[in-house]
């Protein structure tokens, strides 16, 4: 399994990565402060952070197929910043892919910074105000909401895309004049998943658990263990199906890489522990399904301390 968009190390240059890791460091600075002084119930917010952490990674892993033998899946960076607000939803996003790089050798460790930026601070901050924005032009309400939330969804993705081949091409990696309309042309199509999946996620959260789009300022609603216990079903029932059924043509990002020949310049990881979704040691599905409930497990605990870090900062 290869996420799409998750770029490896040897594709930037090193001057690229490290201009990247220091702007997502930035915004994530910012966004550690913000939701430690920002006036919400501390505890729900919490919670719907490990939540969304783990559906997110958990859907991540499910690869659907798009035209010409290429896969794409879900980013989740409109949705995170939907749920929690771009300033939350860009700590889970850069929680969900640091730890696809750091356990499962998802992206490369040099170039994370330019992941979790493209794929992570993109869809938080800037699909929160697109999708918000698109609403109110459409009337908001239900209907609003929904072409609000595609309409970012698919933009995150194109914008996304957009941003890598522009690293790919000040990196010499390839022409951006040639890599460009291939990039943008493949994630067209991933971009309508994004936006089908992420409205059918919000729609399924506004029918069966509204006080959840609430969280983060009601008060009532479902208990905490409630919440993390069915979230992490939900993230686990999801990681089976993507272990069952997912597609296992080459991403967006690789198909293009291919195409136009520069896969070779993509440096295996330093070091494996749970290499592409799997357990050494453990072959077929159960080994994808072990290894995806991990990654769900450190997910969900990692926002769970982070969260209530922030809400000691802010009652200290």
């Amino acid at each position: 399994m290869r996420p799409n968009l998750h770029i490896p190390d040897g594709f930037l240059a090193p001057e690229v990565s490290i201009a990247l890791w220091i702007a997502t460091a930035v915004v994530i600075g910012i966004a550690l402060r913000r939701i430690a002084t920002e006036r919400t119930n501390a505890p729900a917010r919490t919670v719907l952070m490990g939540i969304a952490g783990a559906f997110i990674f958990a859907a991540q892993m499910f690869n659907f197929p798009v035209a010409a033998g290429t896969s794409g899946h879900l980013l989740g960076g409109v949705l995170a910043g939907v749920l929690l607000g771009p300033w939350a939803g860009s700590i889970v996003m850069a929680t969900v892919i640091g730890i696809q790089a750091l356990l499962f050798q998802d992206g490369g460790l040099l170039v994370l910074g330019a992941n979790i930026f493209n794929m992570g601070v993109i869809g938080t901050l800037g699909g929160s105000l697109v999708a918000r924005a698109t609403s109110e032009v459409f009337g908001g309400g239900r209907r609003g909401q929904f072409v609000g939330v595609g309409f970012a969804a698919w933009l995150s993705v194109m914008a996304a895309a957009g941003l890598t081949t522009l690293q790919l091409g000040i990196s010499g990696t390839t022409d951006i004049g040639i890599g460009l309309p291939a990039m943008l042309g493949t994630h067209a199509l991933i971009g309508v998943g994004e936006a089908l999946i992420t409205i059918g996620a919000i729609g399924f959260i506004s029918a069966s658990a509204p006080d959840i789009l609430s969280a983060r300022t009601s008060e009532r609603g479902a208990s905490a263990p409630r919440r993390i216990a069915l979230g992490s079903v939900i993230a686990l029932i999801t990681v089976s199906l993507a272990a069952l059924f997912a597609s296992a043509s080459p991403d967006g990002l690789e198909r293009v890489a291919e195409d136009l020949g520069f896969l070779d310049q993509g440096q295996g990881p330093a070091f494996e522990l749970l290499p592409d979704y799997t357990i050494p040691g453990l072959d077929g599905t159960v080994s994808t399904i072990l290894a995806g409930a991990v990654g769900v497990a450190v997910v969900v605990v990692i926002l769970l301390l982070l969260g209530r870090v922030a809400a000691r900062r802010r009652s200290a």
